[in-house]
């Protein structure tokens, strides 16, 4: 079998880690009631804050379509990304996006004054991935719903963040964190390239 086609390590065991999470938070309330104390990210002024949750707040979703998008897309472009990066590195540019997707949301939170909100889910990191993919495979042909033809990765990753960006600035479906999935492609951007500077990946 192509390699290609297995779901190696790391992207299995983050997919396994967020679907345990979810049905425990589901299944049981006095869980889901810890994580939502405790597991979710608060602004860094509340009492409730904890270092830990720059971490912990990827593996929690607030509904089961957000988990299912994040993890399909953590699927289904984690696997090319793991096996060229290695899986140590692909766990470290996994963590780094998500940590400085909260960075920036968190940033921009501060900028506009909000500083009584939570976030929880992987999207942050997921997005560094599309990014990572955009970058290594700029002209790889990819479906996306509900565009009935291919575009190119790079235009792909181009137009997200100009949406996000709208959407964030222009304050659009407000329960939608749009500068952390910016935060998180941004992040992956320069990590990527500075790893190419370093000579540890080419692309």
């Amino acid at each position: 079998m192509n390699p290609y086609f297995r779901t190696p390590p790391v992207v299995k065991n983050l997919i396994i880690a967020n679907a345990l999470l979810f049905l425990a938070t589901w299944l049981i309330p006095a869980f889901n009631t810890l994580m939502g104390t405790y597991g979710q990210l608060f602004w860094i002024g509340s009492p409730n804050f904890h270092s830990y949750q720059f971490i912990s707040y990827m593996f929690l979703h607030g509904s089961f379509s957000h988990l299912f998008f994040n993890m399909f897309a953590l699927w289904m472009f984690g696997r090319t990304l793991e096996y060229e990066l290695g899986s140590r590195r692909f766990l470290i540019y996994y963590m780094v996006c998500g940590i400085g997707a909260a960075l920036l949301q968190m940033l921009v939170a501060w900028i506009g004054g909000e500083y009584y909100f939570t976030m929880l889910g992987a999207s942050g990191a997921v997005m560094g991935l599309l990014m990572a993919f955009g970058v290594m495979h700029p002209n790889e042909q990819i479906f996306i719903f509900p565009l009935p033809f291919p575009i190119k990765a790079k235009w792909f990753v181009v137009g997200y963040i100009a949406l996000e960006l709208f959407q964030g600035w222009g304050g659009f479906d407000a329960g939608v964190a749009h500068f952390a999935h910016v935060g998180g492609m941004l992040w992956g951007y320069l990590l990527l390239h500075y790893w190419k500077k370093r000579g540890n990946i080419y692309f």
